[in-house]
């Protein structure tokens, strides 16, 4: 969440971070500041009749040792009075304070300034383009047809299985998933200095509060429960992306200046509901209910976010350019970024017989707005509490590059070739009918 305290001091200032986003946000914060005022206020008028009461105490000792019963006896009906009193702005503070922080949820992070200005994905500028895009002697095929025509992907049973958004892997199909996986996850382990964890598949939702995730996008979401015990239900999530436990993994911990950066990777398949997925029909890949995804995260001090954010586009770019595919990537304008983000670049693969390109990483650095919602922060070696920078990005995101890989790499035969890098996997330079 953000920093109240920035708020309190500069309003303007975060009034014209947030208006850049276009959402109406900035109309909050007068709500915001009413509400923080009002805390305040009780706070000290609590701490004020706190001390009267200490006060009226000692003066009933002082009267009781002097055998003033009478006198006593109405400064303890003060006291009562007092506590009373207490008691109900106790209850009010506490009122405000939770209307306070829901409104503070609701806020998403502040754009950084060399964010441009923007109302949607149109107005995102090109930062760099690399290589060129593939040419084919034949009219290239769609990755649907390809995957049937050799059997990489049953989109029919698929759904029959779990309904329409869903992926039904086989043979050289589900072969070349894993590899993939397996290719990441070494490739971020031994090359990029990452750390491999594997978390859960479902969080509280604690987790997802902390990563901005709830309450905006709870509707997005699936929700488990343990049979058919509904009372249960919302317990826990399936995770939409690694980014959510691995993020939290030190939740509400205070960690040594030393330890930062921490650079964990992760592979876990990744499930939304989200409302552009449904209905996408029996056959498939670009948008999926469930997708396999290896995941960044970094945890660094806010005088490193930045560099370290450029290094981390980096890394996802490698992955691309070890396949052999040409992309392209966009640092996204302040109306179309994410909600926990103030800095995000877009990988997008093209995907020839699509015609289009297709996003299968996007990088953000989120300062400290994630970690001011978990409670998540460092030691400094002066001795000083301070909360970190934490980063997030896809390393990369199937099955989208599933798409752009087979699509790229076929051949005039019907078969795809494929790029040295993952030879090693699948133990094949070509899958073939």
């Amino acid at each position: 969440m953000l920093d109240i305290k920035l708020i309190r001091e500069k309003p303007d200032f975060v009034r014209q971070r947030l208006a850049t986003r276009g959402a109406g946000d900035e109309a909050r914060i007068d709500e915001l500041l009413k509400l923080d005022g009002q805390r305040r206020k009780i706070l000290a008028e609590v701490e004020a009749l706190k001390s009267q009461r200490n006060r009226v105490s000692k003066e009933i000792g002082a009267l009781m040792g002097q055998k003033k019963t009478s006198e006593a006896e109405g400064k303890k009906a003060e006291t009562r009075e007092l506590g009373d009193r207490i008691a109900a702005l106790d209850q009010e503070a506490t009122e405000v304070e939770a209307a306070r922080s829901a409104l503070m949820l609701q806020l998403p992070n502040l754009p950084h300034e060399s964010v441009p200005a923007g109302k949607s994905a149109e107005d995102n500028p090109v930062v760099r383009v690399h290589g060129e895009k593939a040419t084919f002697a034949f009219k290239p095929k769609s990755h649907i047809e390809i995957c049937e025509s050799l059997k990489l992907v049953d989109f029919a049973r698929g759904a029959k299985l779990s309904g329409s958004g869903f992926i039904l892997y086989t043979n050289w199909g589900a072969r070349l998933e894993r590899a993939l996986i397996q290719f990441l996850l070494d490739l971020h382990v031994s090359e990029h200095s990452y750390t491999e964890v594997s978390p859960p598949f479902m969080v509280g939702p604690q987790c997802l509060e902390g990563v901005g995730q709830f309450p905006k996008f709870r509707d997005q979401y699936y929700g488990a429960a343990e049979g058919d015990d509904r009372e249960k239900l919302g317990k826990l999530y399936l995770i939409p992306t690694a980014e959510t436990p691995v993020a939290n993994i030190h939740r509400e911990e205070i960690l040594a200046e030393k330890q930062l950066p921490v650079r964990y990777c992760a592979y876990t398949p990744c499930f939304r509901g989200e409302a552009g997925a449904a209905g996408v029909g029996t056959r498939g890949m670009i948008r999926v209910h469930q997708f396999d995804k290896v995941e960044l995260i970094k945890i660094v001090k806010p005088e490193h976010g930045y560099d370290e954010l450029e290094e981390m586009v980096a890394s996802a770019e490698k992955v691309l350019q070890l396949l052999g595919l040409h992309y392209r990537v966009l640092l996204l304008c302040t109306g179309d970024m994410g909600f926990a983000s103030a800095k995000t670049y877009d990988l997008e693969v093209w995907a020839p017989g699509q015609g289009s390109y297709l996003e299968v990483s996007s990088c953000s650095n989120c300062e400290d707005f994630q970690a001011r919602r978990m409670n998540l922060r460092f030691k400094t070696e002066s001795g000083e509490n301070k909360f970190p920078y934490i980063l997030n990005g896809s390393g990369t995101a199937l099955a989208r590059l599933f798409v752009a890989l087979v699509e790229t790499h076929q051949q005039a035969d019907g078969s795809v070739a494929i790029p040295k890098p993952l030879q090693p996997y699948l133990k094949t330079d070509r899958i073939a009918a």
